[in-house]
């Protein structure tokens, strides 16, 4: 059982700000400061340190964070496999982006489940940021996912290097040949909300050519794959995808990829957990298990 004191620090690692953690806690700000005191006393160093109004970590309180989290993570994993049942395959609770868990992992899954019978699995299907914050709080064991994470607090194994290029409708009009994302700013882009992997790419790879989402006509943001898919099917603007997400609808003539200077690119589909976590080789052997090995259409 973690210490409480390490609960109300987390706390106020979340909101930089010790009455909103006391808030959080439904506590006084007094015990709040208390317990804080207590842990600096404990471990000899000052957690916290104000930039003039604003409160920060210290590199030793950063640090801390970092280890809690995984101290979290790793005893809400025991308490899972604790209270699970006798001679079962250990429970396993994971995360998945959007592209990977609906078009990369379902048969890896299935090929999973086929040499497992009695394994207890919780998938979720979310984007980037929620899957991370999940791992902090401990919901799930581990994550595959599409976007950018902080390599200083998590451990990973790159899974595959997925072509990220840009689609339209068969017969939506646009030049022929190949074009500049500049030629593409006077169309609706069609894009995956705030926090997505997805998105998280395309920004980046904007980025590199001075360009941003907000200088195309109009932006059309939707959280659903399927939605986003349909909705430039029917011509209704261009979209930037993962070639697993398409190659049912470019394989069908339902969508074309659109040529365009500087795509496709090149991104990873990461496997991570929370660094530190006591449980790293068993997740390392649930990588081999779960992602390694190849599956017909996967």
């Amino acid at each position: 059982m973690l210490d409480f004191r390490i609960e109300t620090f987390l706390a106020v690692c979340r909101y930089l700000n010790f009455t909103r953690a006391a808030e959080a806690l439904c506590m006084t700000q007094p015990a709040v400061t208390r317990h804080i005191h207590f842990l600096q006393d404990y471990y000899g160093v000052k957690l916290f340190t104000y930039e003039g109004k604003r409160l920060t970590l210290t590199p030793e309180g950063e640090q801390l964070r970092w280890a809690a989290l995984a101290m979290c993570h790793d005893e809400e994993k025991l308490k899972r496999e604790l209270q699970g049942r006798r001679g079962m395959d250990r429970p396993i609770r994971f995360g998945a982006t959007m592209s990977i868990g609906e078009y990369a992992m379902p048969a890896h899954l299935s090929g999973y489940l086929s040499r497992h019978p009695d394994a207890d699995i919780y998938m979720a299907v979310d984007n980037t940021q929620h899957l991370l914050d999940a791992l902090d709080r401990g919901d799930l064991d581990f994550a595959v996912v599409e976007g950018y994470f902080t390599r200083s607090e998590f451990d990973s194994i790159p899974w595959s290097s997925e072509p990220f290029f840009c689609v339209c409708a068969a017969n939506y009009a646009l030049p022929n040949g190949t074009l500049s994302i500049e030629d593409l700013l006077g169309e609706n882009l069609i894009l995956r909300t705030p926090g997505s992997g997805s998105r998280e790419v395309l920004v980046h790879a904007l980025a590199e050519q001075n360009c941003y989402v907000s200088d195309f006509r109009h932006t059309i943001q939707i959280s659903d794959l399927h939605v986003i898919k349909e909705l430039v099917k029917n011509g209704c603007g261009i979209t930037f995808l993962y070639g697993r997400a398409v190659a049912r609808e470019l394989e069908e003539g339902s969508l074309r990829q659109v040529p365009v200077q500087g795509f496709p690119i090149y991104h990873e589909f990461t496997f991570l957990w929370r660094k530190g976590s006591i449980f790293e080789s068993e997740f390392r052997s649930l990588f081999e298990e779960l992602c390694g090995f190849p599956q017909a259409n996967a």
